[in-house]
Parts: C-alpha cells; sequence; structure tokens
C-alpha cells in the first residue's frame, strides 16, 4: 500500500473520530500534521 493510498484512508478515519468525540479534534489535527510533516521530511523513512 502506498503512501498516496493511505492518506485518505486516514483522514476519513480522523473525520469519523471527529464527528464521535470532538475533543479528540486537537489531537488528532496535530498527530496527523506530526506524521506528514515527518513524511515530508523523510520521505526514505517509511518502506512500503
Amino acid at each position: 500500500m502506498e503512501i498516496i493510498a493511505i492518506q485518505p484512508l486516514v483522514a476519513l478515519i480522523a473525520g469519523i473520530l471527529i464527528l464521535v468525540v470532538p475533543r479528540l479534534l486537537n489531537i488528532i489535527v496535530a498527530i496527523y500534521l506530526i506524521v506528514v510533516g515527518l513524511m515530508g521530511l523523510f520521505p526514505d523513512l517509511i518502506h512500503i
């Protein structure tokens, strides 16, 4: 599975969690931004 295929899945899961538990918004956004930033800085870290 490529990174391109994983991002929409992560976005969908995050959206559902935010709808169910709105307080998770800050945590989900922070984790997403950290992961996307790390993937951008170090693209060779994840070999799928």
